[in-house]
């Protein structure tokens, strides 16, 4: 089946709050590009006049700071929506968006959206769906920041790390996605060096290991308690 049909099967982002109906009149409006590996999809400042919709491939989410680093916001994949938009509003981007894997992407323009949200009532209900969940994975993010201090933020970012990428491997589960420990401590505001210790204390306990570059997760519940998780949904509790 090719990336840009419409299938049953959209489990994740988007396709967890539009019906197969509303989907295919989302795709009606969207143009598609192709984007390679290391190009960027927006920059932070640019006119938000636009989302887009991953079909194949990974886009990250980045906010520079006012010390020159970058921090990583979210993790995209196939089936997400992404972008900055305020319906019936202008505004600009307030982070930039990286291709980290080869992607095709439908682009949705935002006059285009807002008149087929006018036209379809149901649909409108359901963008607002979409709306409330990134708003919910937004604070959720926060929370762990804000209240359990940097090993809470590691704990939960291998909880959500688990959600979007975990295979049930051996009585572990594999995270299915390569990442440096800099591009953890990326992820969570913290430096390297902090999150290579928190990560060694973490094996020594056994609660993960690293194996060819890939981390297994051995006792979940430890990462839970340690960011008093709330077992917020999936489609909240990920990347």
């Amino acid at each position: 089946m090719a990336a840009t049909e419409v299938t049953a099967e959209r489990k994740y982002g988007l396709g967890a709050v539009l019906s197969d109906e509303s989907f295919a009149r989302f795709r009606s409006i969207m143009f598609m590009k192709r984007a390679e590996k290391g190009s960027g999809l927006f920059r932070e400042g640019d006119d938000a006049d636009k989302l887009f919709y991953i079909f194949e491939g990974r886009v990250k989410s980045t906010k520079m700071s006012d010390a020159g680093r970058s921090l990583t916001l979210y993790l995209h994949q196939a089936g997400d929506l992404m972008g900055q938009m305020d319906p019936f509003e202008d505004s600009t981007h307030g982070f930039s968006a990286e291709v980290t894997e080869d992607a095709e992407v439908g682009v949705i323009q935002r006059k285009e959206l807002e008149t087929l949200l006018c036209r379809h009532g149901d649909l409108a209900v359901e963008f607002m769906k979409w709306m409330g969940i990134m708003h919910r994975l937004t604070q959720t993010k926060f929370r762990d920041l804000m209240m359990f201090g940097k090993t809470g933020a590691l704990c939960s970012l291998l909880i959500r790390l688990c959600n979007s990428y975990g295979v049930e491997k051996a009585g572990a589960i594999r995270i299915d996605l390569k990442l440096s420990n800099a591009e953890m401590a990326d992820m969570i505001g913290a430096t390297r060096e902090s999150v290579n210790r928190m990560l060694a204390d973490l094996k020594k306990d056994d609660v993960i290991a690293n194996k060819d570059g890939h981390y297994y997760v051995h006792n979940l519940q430890y990462l839970k308690d340690a960011c008093c998780c709330e077992n917020c949904p999936k489609e909240v509790c990920r990347m």
